[in-house]
């Protein structure tokens, strides 16, 4: 990770910019897939088996039955009965996602990552060397499928937003290119719903005044636009002829790194709380090691049953990505706030103020200081060296013994 501020191929994107936006089929379910064979060519889910929970995503079975990423997983077994709910392991995502993008910036140094599974690279100065774009395009997706075996789709065009809507439409396992003449006649026939940028309430908005596709917004007059949707108006109407003047940012800072989870059902039990924080600790932890950062903040965020929200911080003596130093921070967090619990809904552990790991330690006299670090760095090799294990205290391998108490991860394979 670099903490630098984003930097760009050029601003305005020239005329003949060629943007390929690479999207990972299905990503969460694809890892499982490799991370468990057994589950090919069966529905899938990906959530945690709560009433409460919602689902990370699904296999494209379930999607064709309207299963959908963000949905309660309540509503998603209603319409998935048969479907195989998984257990969701970020880890494996992680390292996954982290292959993915080294294998990209293997075809060019201009790779902007937008999401865990998804990234646009500009390989216009690419072109002598490698092809022409769709030839790119195919070799980037071999590329990914010989180094890790996860499909993704690949999406060609001028700009990045033409690049986002072509990957969208080839979903899944698939290839669109769509060169700068033929752009509007891709955009205009496609309902207003599927205009990136253009959510729900915004659909309901232009769809009330009669406009119901891309070409009718983009024939619609720009002032008009703007009394509908104030400042959005004008940059909708660019995207619906095709505008896009974003150019690739290829640095970009994470502010923040966190994790949270939802009860099954609310939790009042302090004990359990703090095992909880100590599992987020570590898995935040995690994050902060992979990312070769160390942060400076810690922020513990609880949500009580009446969907209440409260927000603690704390200032680290010096920058840490240490589990138990982000555990031990986020747990007096929550003794602070003893007096005035209640039942919980949501937990959550974020570390911010991030930094890059200088490997420099801030002297101590106290030895356990010293041991905390070099035993992550030995759980992490542990990690890399045996995919879905994950070394956890001993604390997190039993069970609390209240009812209410929070759902703990499985065991590791032996």
């Amino acid at each position: 990770m670099s903490i630098e501020q984003p930097k760009t191929s050029g601003g305005r994107q020239r005329p003949s910019a060629v943007i390929l936006h690479v999207d990972m089929d299905a990503f969460f379910v694809s890892v499982e897939i490799l991370h468990d064979p057994s589950l090919a060519n069966r529905p899938v889910i990906v959530a945690h088996d709560s009433d409460r929970s919602v689902v990370l995503s699904a296999s494209y079975d379930c999607r064709a039955l309207g299963v959908r990423s963000a949905m309660p997983i309540s509503r998603a077994k209603q319409l998935a009965p048969h479907a195989l709910v998984v257990e969701p392991k970020h880890t494996l995502y992680y390292e996954a996602s982290h292959r993915v993008m080294d294998a990209l910036r293997e075809i060019t140094p201009l790779v902007e990552q937008v999401s865990v599974d998804e990234a646009f690279l500009d390989v216009t100065g690419s072109l002598r060397r490698l092809g022409r774009p769709r030839e790119i395009g195919q070799h980037v997706r071999e590329l990914i499928w010989e180094r890790l075996s996860l499909p993704c789709s690949v999406g060609i065009g001028p700009n990045k937003f033409v690049a986002k809507m072509a990957s969208t439409s080839s979903k899944p396992q698939g290839l669109l290119e769509v060169p700068p003449r033929d752009v509007v006649a891709f955009l205009h026939p496609k309902p207003i719903r599927a205009l990136w940028g253009v959510g729900p309430k915004t659909a309901e908005t232009l769809e009330r005044v009669g406009i119901k596709t891309v070409a009718d917004l983009a024939h619609t007059p720009r002032a008009t636009l703007s009394k509908l949707l104030g400042s959005s108006g004008a940059h909708l109407h660019d995207l619906a002829w095709g505008i896009d003047q974003r150019g690739i940012q290829t640095e970009r800072e994470e502010k923040s790194i966190g994790a949270e989870e939802t009860f099954a059902s609310d939790v009042w039990d302090f004990d359990s709380l703090e095992v909880e924080i100590l599992k987020l600790s570590h898995k935040v932890a995690r994050r902060l090691r992979s990312s070769s950062a160390v942060a400076r903040g810690v922020t513990l965020k609880i949500k009580f049953e009446d969907f209440s929200t409260i927000t603690r911080s704390v200032t680290l003596g010096s920058p840490s990505n240490a589990a138990t130093v982000v555990a031990q921070a986020a747990t007096q967090l929550l003794k602070n706030e003893r007096p005035r619990l209640r039942a919980v809904r949501l937990i959550g552990v974020r570390c911010d103020h991030l930094q890059e790991d200088s490997g420099e330690r801030q002297f101590t006299f106290e030895r356990a200081d010293s041991n905390w670090p070099a035993l992550d760095t030995v759980a992490d090799a542990i990690a890399e060296k045996f995919p879905g294990v994950s070394p956890l205290p001993a604390t997190l391998l039993k069970s609390p013994a209240k009812a209410q108490s929070p759902r703990l991860p499985p065991e590791p394979p032996k």
